[in-house]
């Protein structure tokens, strides 16, 4: 496979994965000559180093190195900037730049089932993935974000949303306020736990799970047990994966194609 381009994902963990059968699936769809493999990194600079001089066209980049990246990257998007989190890294002539797809990712999975405007929304969790959609989200509606730590969810107020320490009676309280809860947390993957007590929840509620494994976590089954629309953590990691696609290839493509390609791999490891 002469000239074949590599892609990749880094983090760790990346086992768990889906971006590699998706991507992989895409550059086959779309013929192009390209691999995408999950690069489980502990030395995050020298990974970088390695992936530039391996000519790496393209990467994907999860948890815990959404942030740190910034400081190995030869630029960076406006939004990625104000962020402060990079979940795709293209290479431009050599130069790595830093973007974010993960607000993106959110909004359009959210916009798939329900109108946003005038919403009241409420984000756990002001990790990359939170400080992404509380940013995309707030340019269209009222947020608020609790986290654990006050400072992390302080900081997201330059964004004019409103970043409160988690507490049970802060819980209770915008829980009922909102209208679409989003838990932006790892709570919930491959564990039988919810960020949101399912007595919380009320009938015509929005719940968004950005985590996809399992597919129906435990908020999304106590959601639509108490009447919510829910909507799973696939979409989202679709559609911020056809943005990271065409950040990379030019090429716009089908998140329904790629829904189901992830489904059949979900469907083989369960």
């Amino acid at each position: 496979m002469i000239n074949t381009q590599l892609y990749g994902l880094i983090g760790k963990p990346v086992e768990h994965s889906l971006s590699p059968a998706i991507h992989n699936a895409l550059f086959k769809k779309h013929k192009i000559n390209a691999v995408y493999l999950p690069f489980e990194v502990d030395d995050l600079e020298s990974a970088v180093k390695g992936a530039r001089a391996l000519g790496i066209q393209g990467l994907n980049v999860t948890m815990p190195y959404k942030e740190r990246i910034l400081e190995f990257l030869d630029g960076i998007s406006d939004d990625a900037k104000v962020i402060g989190s990079v979940n795709t890294i293209v290479n431009r002539e050599g130069k790595f730049v830093g973007y974010n797809t993960d607000g993106i990712g959110a909004l359009k999975a959210l916009k798939r089932f329900v109108e946003i405007k005038n919403k009241r929304i409420l984000v756990l969790g002001a990790g990359g993935a939170g400080r992404a959609i509380a940013y995309t989200l707030s340019k269209l509606t009222e947020v608020v974000v609790l986290n654990r730590t006050e400072r992390k969810a302080k900081e997201l107020e330059k964004f004019g949303v409103k970043g409160e320490k988690l507490s049970k009676g802060r819980l209770e309280y915008y829980s009922s306020w909102a209208d679409i809860v989003i838990n932006a947390t790892p709570i919930g993957m491959n564990e039988d736990r919810s960020p949101v007590p399912g007595e919380l929840l009320k009938k015509n509620q929005v719940a968004f799970d950005i985590v996809y494994s399992p597919l129906e976590t435990r908020l999304l089954m106590e959601a639509r047990e108490a009447g919510c629309l829910t909507i799973d953590g696939l979409w989202m990691l679709v559609y911020q994966g056809a943005e990271s696609f065409r950040l990379w290839t030019g090429i716009k493509p089908d998140v329904e194609f790629m829904r189901n390609v992830a489904l059949e791999v979900l469907k083989n490891v369960q």
